[in-house]
């Protein structure tokens, strides 16, 4: 059979994989100073940094709606026997349900939830287009997602709290603490949604190894195959930690280094890393 893997934008899975596999993306739209964009096709991270030093407002995102899915799906479900798209978690938008209303129109094209966000979505979409790759069935697939998803760990530390305050998402007091006391949030995927698990102190490259730490040191049940490590980090020498960490650790077989698209970068802002894996 011949199985076409889509993705959506959320999956922040580096260019040359996306060819490499030959993955298509669906991209989110991102409203800047009143008009819409789409997610990595006309717009980047460091557009929306610059509208927001410069004073704009926060950009807000928008799920992919059911017409975008069925133009999406309809010429690649004539040229292949099956097509599998694998949506951000469905926990942090309505992609997942406007997929599945839009993949009823069609036969052959089958939608997985990945429950997670950024490279947590882009290991499971990669999951796919190799299992796609050596022969196994729609069926088989969906059912190694069924039961990869619940195993992605997906944890970020952030910065600052600007952007989150700046979209609603915490308090302007909280915000001010945390920046105050230098503390920077460390979040964690935790069944479909993000949760501050613990806030690091100090500057932020002490912050990105503590972190990394954190995640690594101890652990017996992480699955050694892969790591991605994801940022969308300016300040000089934060990613040359966090790879450092990573070498010494010495585990991983492959590491694949991405950047962050326009949505987590939504909600994080600049110099936000993180590391997502598969557990045991």
């Amino acid at each position: 059979m011949t199985i076409k893997i889509t993705a959506d934008s959320t999956c922040d899975l580096p260019a040359q994989l996306l060819e490499r596999h030959r993955i298509s993306i669906a991209p989110l739209g991102v409203a800047k100073g009143g008009k819409l964009y789409h997610d990595g096709v006309d717009i980047g991270i460091w557009d929306i940094a610059s509208h927001v030093d410069g004073g704009g407002d926060i950009t807000t995102t928008s799920a992919v709606n059911i017409a975008d899915y069925e133009a999406l799906f309809a010429p690649l479900s004539e040229r292949y026997d099956a097509v599998i798209h694998i949506n951000l978690g469905s926990g942090f938008s309505s992609c997942h349900q406007n997929a599945r209303i839009a993949a009823q129109e069609f036969g052959n094209v089958y939608v997985a939830d990945s429950r997670n966000l950024s490279s947590g979505h882009g290991l499971v979409v990669l999951a796919a287009a190799e299992a796609a790759e050596a022969g196994k069935s729609p069926s088989e697939i969906l059912s190694l997602l069924e039961e990869l998803t619940p195993r992605v760990e997906a944890s970020f530390v952030m910065d600052r709290l600007e952007y989150m305050k700046k979209g609603g998402r915490c308090s302007a007091v909280l915000a001010l603490g945390a920046n105050l006391l230098r503390l920077h949030p460390g979040i964690q995927v935790i069944d479909g949604k993000m949760s501050v698990v613990k806030k690091y102190r100090g500057s932020m490259e002490k912050a990105a190894a503590d972190y990394l730490h954190d995640r690594l040191d101890g652990r017996s049940d992480i699955d050694t195959r892969r790591a991605i490590l994801v940022d969308c980090c300016r300040t000089p020498g934060l990613v040359d930690t966090a790879r450092a960490i990573l070498r010494e650790d010495g585990r991983f077989e492959e590491i694949i280094e991405a950047k962050a698209g326009c949505t987590i970068f939504s909600h994080c802002g600049p110099d936000t890393l993180g590391l997502m894996f598969l557990r045991k």
